[in-house]
């Protein structure tokens, strides 16, 4: 019987190798190449950090435990990844030197030792012995100065040295410094340019004067980020501060990866390895910089070149609203979508300040889970509360990555007067929803928000998200109750028209997919349409195999994890996956059930991953407006007809890009075109 299943993490990687052919494409411009090939490295650490540390923190509790779906330990994980990783990263290294290549063609060159000329090499030494050597902290490894503690991610150069007697030392300078430019321009007017840590590295020898260099190297370690804020907190301390305290310790957990630049000798990576606590398989040699974040300084330099660029794309006025028209009215008018980045996130960020300023608003509350580093929505909120408005606001401080971030607005709101929640104990709060309440003229009226994306400005120009806006009492009763849960630190135990994690979504998608299956089973149309960034939840899984073999034909756009795969004769032949990997980053979530009159529509915050549907809160609202039915039907179809950004997978979990036969189809472009052209008829 053939495997219908795949392992999360393999299958990641192959969401983080269809980044990587984005990087390789010859029709993507230069420039956008250049980023598709900085994503796939900084992919990479977080996968490392998170999932690899993860599964390095199952083999020290239980090396038994092992994939509910491949059956595979966290050893065996581990292994296969490693082998993939080092496949990727020589393809990465290979489409690296091929950009650098054609960046060249435009009078951009990062010169190495190499290649300098003479009277550069004179400058770089005086630059290192000017610039670097003053700010430089070497350290040599010795009884008396023990191996300094590497940060995460950042480069040091390392050498080994020969004294006098024979004997083997380590020395080691950071590189990484905020004083001195990672990119540095060689006078002379040629776009001719080296980068800093390569300085050192040519020239650390005169930093240790006496010694011999008999190797050398740069590198970089990436470091375990998996810290289970649950399990540690004591419920005595303040929570805020605990998780502070909790991110600088993130800064000191275990290495999971080591990057090498150049080969040197084995004994002193063994030492390195020692030193660090790392495996030798763990250590990866790289052609390319061990940090490309300095390709956006070269993308700067090219800025003149537009057509290294994609096509320059601004959110529009969404077509659903009226200018200088009061929101809140134009909302009671009937149900709003807003769909990002094609349309401005503007008229939400109105609503908020609109009812910040109604004397008939009572109160605002909302999640928050990622915001901007410079957020409107918390200025709106602040000025709410400053007004007099009750303002309650959840915000999640294990937000993974974000908890600075989300530390220093809690303090902020709280300061302006808000009521802060901070999530909830064993279920982070990743729901986008917010609720605005009302004196109305026959009482109390609600305005419902829900999203499929955070409240981010920023994000909103680069994910493609939905944002329903309804007056719809039903669905203004179960957020109020939501949040009345969330109030007292619980979860909803039952819901009528949302869908609430953890307690009422995966059980009401279970239902819906049954529905589908007794349909098909009674000799009627069935069908179920998903777009999710992952898919690993095995029940739901089951589910959707189980549809298939009963001739429910199932479409799936999937972003990135699939640990279903589709097309298995007798088992998978009625579903279908795409993966659409194209400018923007494919972040919102459609449920679709069922055919003609009776067909369901929800948009969502949940992926259909088991910490989605049973460890978060998170919140699915059904579509009720007929306009904003078809259009997102008219989205997903087109979607599913995208011919140029879209790969499927096949029964063999191999992923193909869609061959372009006919009209070239690029949703993404298509869709913001289509916004340009409604928005040039208000």
């Amino acid at each position: 019987m053939e495997n219908i299943y795949m392992n999360r993490e393999l299958s990641w990687l192959k969401f983080n190798e269809r980044v990587l052919e984005e990087a390789e494409n010859q029709e993507v411009p230069l420039c956008e190449r250049m980023n598709f090939v900085s994503i796939y490295q900084s992919n990479l650490d977080e996968f490392f950090r998170v999932r690899v540390g993860s599964l390095q923190d199952q083999m020290l509790v239980n090396k038994k435990i092992r994939d509910n779906k491949t059956n595979m330990t966290s050893e065996e994980q581990i292994k296969a990844i490693l082998k993939e990783v080092n496949r990727l990263n020589k393809r990465k290294d290979a489409a690296y030197e091929d950009l650098m290549r054609k960046v060249a063609e435009y009078g951009i060159t990062l010169v190495d030792f190499k290649t300098a000329k003479p009277e550069e090499k004179k400058f770089l030494e005086q630059y290192f012995n000017h610039e670097i050597v003053p700010l430089s902290s070497p350290t040599i490894v010795g009884k008396r100065q023990p191996f300094p503690f590497l940060r995460n991610q950042e480069i040091y150069a390392v050498v080994v040295l020969e004294t006098r007697s024979g004997k083997e030392r380590i020395g080691i300078i950071p590189c990484t410094n905020n004083m001195v430019e990672r990119l540095v321009e060689i006078p002379g007017g040629e776009g001719r340019y080296v980068l800093s840590e390569n300085i050192v590295l040519h020239y650390i020898g005169k930093v240790f004067k006496g010694y011999k260099v008999i190797g050398k190297s740069l590198i970089r370690v990436v470091r375990n980020a998996d810290i289970d804020a649950d399990a540690l907190y004591d419920e005595d301390l303040d929570y805020r501060e605990f998780m502070a305290d909790l991110m600088k310790e993130r800064r000191k957990l275990t290495p999971v990866r080591l990057d090498m630049s150049r080969e040197i000798d084995e004994s002193v990576v063994e030492s390195l390895c020692r030193y660090l606590k790392v495996e030798p398989e763990r250590v990866f040699r790289s052609e390319a910089p061990l940090d490309l974040s300095f390709i956006y300084k070269l993308q700067d330099l090219l800025r003149m070149h537009p057509e290294l660029f994609y096509e320059k794309r601004v959110p529009q006025k969404s077509a659903s609203f009226r200018d200088g028209e009061s929101i809140i009215k134009q909302i009671e008018e009937g149900d709003k979508l807003l769909s990002y980045p094609y349309e401005s996130i503007r008229p939400f960020l109105n609503l908020l300040y609109e009812a910040a300023e109604d004397d008939n608003v009572l109160s605002i509350k909302m999640t928050l889970y990622r915001l901007a580093k410079q957020s409107k929505i918390v200025e709106a909120l602040c000025e709410a509360a400053e007004n007099g408005k009750e303002v309650v606001v959840l915000v999640e401080l294990r937000a993974r990555f974000d908890e600075e971030n989300n530390i220093r607005w809690s303090r902020m709101l709280e300061k302006a007067g808000c009521q802060i929640i901070y999530g909830l104990e064993g279920f982070k709060v990743h729901s986008k929803l917010c609720l605005i309440t009302k004196k109305g003229t026959n009482g109390i009226e609600y305005i419902t928000q829900i999203g499929t994306g955070n409240y981010n400005e920023k994000t909103a120009r680069l994910y493609t998200d939905l944002s329903l806006m309804t007056t719809n009492v039903e669905i203004g009763l179960d957020a109020a109750g939501v949040f009345q849960a969330l109030t007292k630190g619980e979860t909803v135990e039952e819901s009528g028209h949302l869908l609430v994690a953890p307690k009422c979504l995966q059980n009401r998608i279970l239902d819906m997919i049954q529905m589908e299956i007794d349909h098909k089973k009674n000799g009627e149309d069935a069908y179920i349409g998903l777009k999710l960034n992952s898919l690993t939840d095995k029940k739901i899984i089951d589910k959707l195999v189980e549809a298939s073999g009963a001739g429910v034909h199932v479409d799936m756009i999937i972003r990135g994890i699939s640990c279903l795969i589709p097309g298995v004769e007798g088992r998978t032949d009625n579903i279908r996956i795409i993966s659409i990997v194209g400018r923007f980053l494919e972040h919102s979530r459609i449920y679709i059930f069922g055919c003609g009159n009776r067909r369901r529509y929800y948009i969502s915050s949940a992926d259909f991953m088991t910490r989605n549907t049973v460890k978060r809160v998170e919140v699915a609202a059904p579509v009720y407006d007929p306009d904003i039915k078809t259009r997102i039907q008219k989205m997903f179809d087109l979607m599913l007809s995208d011919n140029k950004k879209a790969r499927t997978e096949n029964a063999d979990g191999v992923y193909a890009l869609v061959p372009c036969e006919g009209e070239p189809v690029n949703s993404q472009e298509i869709l913001y075109q289509e916004t340009y052209d409604r928005a040039a008829l208000r």
